[in-house]
């Protein structure tokens, strides 16, 4: 289990990255940490990694408590981390780059080091470019390269930020799959700005904004905030919907144009009933959290 209490982190210059986090994540599978960029989310994980301090309150990572120096060390021996820039020297093979890496987690067994890495690259689709230099390998296979070498050691959390960044939609459902696979056998943490890639592939999610917890709880239970409030309109010529209503799609029809909308629409209008999606959800969860935000300023 991990566990934040009033966590809190605050940058020179006064800027306030998280505010008082509260959370409880799964010691076991695949758990989704979704916001915009600035969110957050970075900050987060880099706190439960041992990197970064907090400002204030707890923090507990597989029973250790990660703002102790004994602590932080207990954890990171358990701990694979793939952060959202990763880099590797290009004139290295992959196997020579995954083999260097275990030694620095202290796998210095020869036939150990050597079956680790073996698995890993299987584990990867990484076996049969494993001989290849890295400045030939694809974006895809560059983070799968990354996975690979957060999972020598065998640890019992793997953190990753934004591991689909870049990837084009075959080889993100590609990386989707891995990390299904990976959850299988230790706890992972995936932060991302793409709703896809929770909603496909975790049991449980939180969401970020402003540097605090918005939602945490299943991918359903958010998809249900939108339920009663999805909709779609016909609209012909020029006409769009308005009164305040967020627009999630716009589509050409012969008839006109098809809006899929998000909020309380003019029965004069003829909306139709649509079902949520997860990505409804969460739209619509920014959407009171911009307007509840815009709010507190006016009182203010």
């Amino acid at each position: 289990m991990i566990t934040t209490l009033n966590l809190s982190k605050v940058y020179r210059g006064n800027i306030q990255a998280l505010r008082k986090v509260n959370l409880d994540i799964p010691g076991t599978g695949l758990f989704g940490l979704l916001g915009v960029n600035g969110a957050g989310k970075t900050t987060l994980i880099r706190i439960l990694a041992g990197l970064l301090h907090p400002t204030a309150g707890q923090v507990r990572v597989l029973g250790n408590d990660v703002t102790t120096p004994q602590g932080r060390r207990a954890m990171q021996s358990a701990l694979g981390y793939l952060p959202q820039e990763f880099g590797a020297s290009p004139d290295l093979t992959g196997r020579e780059f995954l083999d260097y890496i275990a030694v620095l987690k202290s796998v210095t067994e020869p036939a150990q080091r050597r079956r680790q890495v073996d698995e890993t690259l299987e584990l990867m689709r990484l076996a049969d470019v494993a001989d290849r230099r890295l400045k030939t390998y694809s974006g895809g296979m560059k983070r799968r390269l990354g996975i690979a070498q957060a999972l020598l050691g065998e640890p019992r959390l793997l953190i990753v930020d934004e591991p689909t960044a870049g990837l084009d939609p075959e080889e993100r459902v590609r990386f989707r799959n891995l990390l299904a696979e990976v959850a299988q056998r230790c706890a992972v943490i995936l932060s991302t700005h793409i709703v896809e890639d929770i909603g496909q592939s975790c049991g449980e999610m939180a969401v970020l904004w402003q540097g605090a917890v918005l939602f945490s709880g299943a991918p359903s239970e958010l998809v249900n905030r939108a339920r009663g409030k999805v909709w779609t309109i016909l609209r012909r010529g020029d006409e769009r919907p308005n009164g305040g209503l967020v627009v999630i799609s716009t589509r050409q029809a012969s008839e006109g144009t098809r809006y899929r909308v998000l909020g309380e629409p003019d029965p004069g209008s003829q909306p139709i009933a649509a079902e949520p999606t997860l990505e409804d959800g969460y739209i619509w969860l920014m959407h009171q959290a911009r307007n509840g935000s815009q709010d507190q300023r006016r009182l203010t």
